[in-house]
């Protein structure tokens, strides 16, 4: 049975004020209007709830037995959508996002600080996780988007690509490769190298680019992480392919990133979004931050 909303809430509007000309305007109302909610809601259950004559308005029996009924349904009501409203305002003052560990390190802290001047109120909370763990945050509702590497996407998630930013081999600028301009793969046959997890998305860019050549190379060492790669370069146990930022995040003056071709390689990185479920006003405005700053990062290379 569909419940007369409206019509419970002329009832009991009456009921509390003994009058069609007060509790007409208390719900600013015609007296016409409530009146005709009155006789829909009557003609729905079947009763008169109301006797009215020319000078007062009584229950019916049938308008007493549902007056505490109504008063209750209608509370119940009241509540349940205040709490949707505290829990929609709850959730404007605190933002969850999923972002690769070298995006996060490289971009986060002065897009937070811009951030924090347009929604001061609003609290951030970071996965920097890999990639993988990004998808699944944002598929399940704990990240409101992710910043991740651009690979393929799963059904139930919107992918919009922002920048591409390249692979590059990291060595000691008292080493050879160092003094080249630029290298090719077949250049890494022969060096020592530090391999990246497998749970990276890095890990599978650089495995699909070698192809079979991948296992004929001298991987030394696997870490999880490309800044931890780039640490091992320095002690000048390693080389090292790592997306740029990885490099611009740690490297120093006793580094070098060399450029990568034939071909040149490219990791794409983008945000990811569940379909459906729309940024709210605070997430878009983060989300419009990160992307200025890649592009600006990356200037030459938006995707």
């Amino acid at each position: 049975m569909r419940i007369d909303v409206l019509g419970l809430q002329a009832f009991l509007s009456i009921a509390e004020r003994g009058s069609f000309h007060a509790a007409a305007a208390h719900l600013n109302l015609s007296q016409t209007a409530l009146s005709h909610r009155i006789r829909k809601l009557e003609e729905g259950l079947g009763v008169r709830l109301l006797a009215r004559t020319t000078r007062q308005v009584a229950l019916t029996p049938a308008g007493v037995e549902l007056l505490p009924k109504a008063r209750r349904l209608l509370d119940e009501l009241g509540d349940a959508f205040e709490e949707l409203r505290l829990q929609a305002r709850r959730s404007d003052e605190r933002i969850a996002i999923g972002c690769l560990p070298t995006v996060a390190l490289k971009c986060l802290p002065r897009v937070l600080a811009r951030f924090q001047t347009l929604y001061p109120g609003t609290s951030v909370r970071l996965f920097d996780n890999p990639a993988s763990e990004i998808a699944d945050r944002v598929q399940n509702g704990q990240a409101a988007f992710g910043i991740t590497i651009v690979a393929a996407n799963r059904w139930d998630l919107d992918l919009a690509p922002l920048v591409r930013e390249p692979l590059v081999l990291v060595c000691r600028r008292d080493q050879p490769p160092a003094q080249r301009p630029a290298l090719t793969w077949n250049d890494l046959d022969g060096l020592p190298l530090v391999r990246i997890s497998t749970e990276t998305g890095n890990r599978v860019l650089v495995d699909d680019v070698l192809g079979e050549r991948r296992d004929r190379l001298i991987w030394r060492y696997e870490v999880q992480r490309a800044t931890t790669a780039v640490s091992l370069v320095r002690a000048g146990i390693a080389y090292a392919v790592v997306p740029q930022l990885a490099f611009d995040l740690v490297g120093d003056g006793h580094l070098r990133a060399v450029p990568l071709v034939e071909p040149v390689v490219y990791r794409t990185l983008g945000v990811i979004t569940r379909k459906g479920f729309p940024l709210d006003p605070a997430a878009e405005a983060l989300l419009g931050l990160i992307g200025e700053t890649l592009r600006d990062t990356f200037p030459d290379k938006v995707a």
